[in-house]
């Protein structure tokens, strides 16, 4: 796996290294042993899988507080997507920053999402699946979120959204109280 750092201080796009021949190709999807020398351990305890039908579908932007703060690594499997992270860790150099890249299965190019970033896919093809490696379990009571379209962000989506959850598209503007920044300090 090749790592690329992106602008945001501890997120990367992750690259395979792929191992081909006439029948077609090997790549490790996850090594820990790997993650590790890139200096981004992480273990696994959820696997999780999202199908959207409609291009133009918006899920996030999803974070958890400590102590259920995650990391994330999410590939595109079927069709493309634009996935978005926000760093919210008060003390990182890139507090508030925001960064996005797309996903298709054909470049089968991952995100890794440090801890106390908030994230979040817009579908650009019907029938998009995704893939999301995490290593904290889900807590719904350390569950937060930032709305798609805080001002305070200004995230440039490449298409207005057709689909966005009740919840998704509720969220309260940017308040570092309600939106728990404290307890994020600590996760750089």
């Amino acid at each position: 796996m090749k790592f690329h750092p992106t602008p945001l201080h501890g997120a990367y796009t992750i690259e395979l290294e792929k191992r081909g021949d006439d029948r077609g190709f090997f790549a490790r999807f996850f090594c820990q042993k790997e993650f590790e020398a890139a200096g981004v351990p992480m273990s696994i305890v959820q696997i999780n899988n999202s199908l959207s039908a409609k291009a133009g579908t918006l899920r996030g932007m999803h974070y958890q507080l400590v102590p259920a703060a995650e990391i994330k690594v999410v590939r595109c499997i079927r069709g493309a997507l634009y996935d978005a992270i926000v760093d919210l860790r008060p003390d990182s150099p890139t507090f508030g920053k925001w960064f996005g890249v797309e996903l298709t299965a054909e470049n089968r190019t991952m995100i890794f999402v440090p801890q106390g970033f908030a994230h979040g896919i817009m579908t650009l093809t019907d029938d998009t699946e995704a893939f999301y490696l995490v290593n904290a379990f889900y807590a719904p009571e350390q569950e937060r979120g930032l709305r798609f379209d805080d001002p305070r962000f200004g995230i440039e989506w490449p298409r207005q959204p057709v689909e966005v959850s009740p919840k998704d598209s509720s969220w309260p503007d940017f308040d570092p109280v309600f939106h728990g920044i404290e307890s994020l300090r600590g996760l750089t």
